[in-house]
């Protein structure tokens, strides 16, 4: 029975200790407890700014791009449905940006922003309004689209500015919603400006390529100057990881202005044309040939109806080969288009690229050994090649 008891008694005092030590929190050596005692003060005192804030002239510039055109700015919601592996329904949406251009309601933006939308497409404007819009013009190759809102009468246009005399170094601002993040703007310089080919494959001549941030949901949105004018706009990044690397490219605001009128007229755009089939030259094939220029592209045919027809270009009449490859030989070698060379048909785009049908350029060329001139009448561009 003793023994019992002292056993009894041992087990309360083991316990007993636990419970001591677990409930009381001491450490070992009889310190303080874990949690320390805190002493307040009565008041707390800052340092604070004597006068309100005030701002450099670099960040009231900032400040002022921002406020006057953040207002043109929108959000572009575009609906699309597209179609699993049991031909289920699976609604997507995609996020872009654009800018308002006139008090009627036509926003520019991007094809590729729009191009999918066969559900809608919703606007959101900077005050939270939500439109649906339509798409009234659509420029596949420079991509390029006007859509249109109705229903507000006080809507703020963007002031479009002139991209032909940008300067590397020049500092940009872009406004737009990266990730659907709305009203965002980010500054930097004009890195470079330089022709690009595009995601889509089309040749963007003299793309402004810039340093601001530019990410997913900016394309579509505007390129500013310091003026807050609209110098061109977001297209594009080239970026490994899909989000801004300093790598971002604007489409040129001039080339969006000359297709303008066309695409909110008649709903898509114009485009000039020579009207002639042709190969490019260089010194080797010029030497083989016994052409009067080592440069220049060869019309192999005139389409008949064509500006160059009309203009009196000729085309070959020598069948010959060229590896595989038939070719007409003895037509015109085209050197020359208001002056600036031409190597080979992106030259020649890029020089298209500034024109409308109707206007007229001047071509020079050798036919034979006979250097000639003539004014060409562009037409609107069908299926030849330019």
């Amino acid at each position: 029975m003793k023994k019992s008891l002292r056993i009894l008694s041992l087990v309360i005092l083991i316990v007993g200790g636990f419970y001591y030590f677990t409930t009381h929190h001491h450490d070992w050596k009889g310190a303080t407890p874990l949690e320390e005692v805190v002493t307040r003060p009565a008041h707390v005192e800052i340092t604070e700014a004597a006068e309100p804030q005030s701002f450099d002239s670099e960040e009231q510039t900032n400040i002022n791009v921002y406020k006057k055109v953040l207002p043109s700015v929108v959000n572009i919601t575009s609906r699309t449905v597209q179609f699993d592996f049991f031909y289920g329904e699976v609604p997507q949406e995609g996020q872009g940006s654009g800018f308002i251009i006139d008090r009627e309601g036509h926003i520019l933006t991007n094809y590729h922003v729009v191009a999918d939308a066969n559900r809608g497409i919703e606007v959101t404007t900077s005050d939270k309004k939500k439109y649906r819009a339509q798409v009234v013009g659509k420029d596949p190759v420079n991509d390029l689209a006007v859509i249109q809102i109705h229903g507000d009468t006080a809507l703020d246009p963007a002031t479009l500015g002139d991209s032909k005399r940008l300067a590397v170094g020049q500092k940009v601002y872009a406004i737009g919603n990266p990730f659907g993040l709305a009203g965002t703007m980010t500054r930097g310089i004009i890195s470079s400006i330089r022709p690009v080919r595009g995601p889509n494959g089309n040749y963007i001549d003299e793309a402004i390529q810039t340093d601001a941030a530019i990410n997913p949901g900016n394309s579509g949105g505007p390129l500013l100057n310091s003026r807050g004018e609209v110098i061109g706009m977001n297209t594009f990044i080239f970026s490994e990881a899909g989000q801004s690397a300093g790598l971002g490219f604007a489409i040129p605001i001039n080339a969006a202005k000359a297709v303008l009128n066309d695409l909110i007229t008649i709903g898509t755009v114009r485009r000039p044309s020579l009207g002639v089939v042709t190969l490019p030259i260089g010194p080797e094939l010029a030497d083989q040939m016994g052409l009067a220029s080592d440069y220049g592209v060869l019309i192999l045919q005139v389409v008949p109806g064509s500006a160059a027809e009309r203009a009196g270009l000729r085309g070959g009449n020598e069948r010959a080969y060229l590896g595989n490859m038939q070719i007409m030989l003895g037509g015109d070698l085209i050197v020359a288009i208001d002056g600036e060379n031409i190597q080979d048909q992106q030259d020649m785009a890029h020089v298209m690229n500034r024109h409308r049908a109707g206007d007229t350029v001047h071509v020079t060329f050798y036919r034979g050994k006979r250097k000639m001139e003539a004014d060409v009448a562009l037409s609107e561009r069908q299926r030849e090649q330019a």
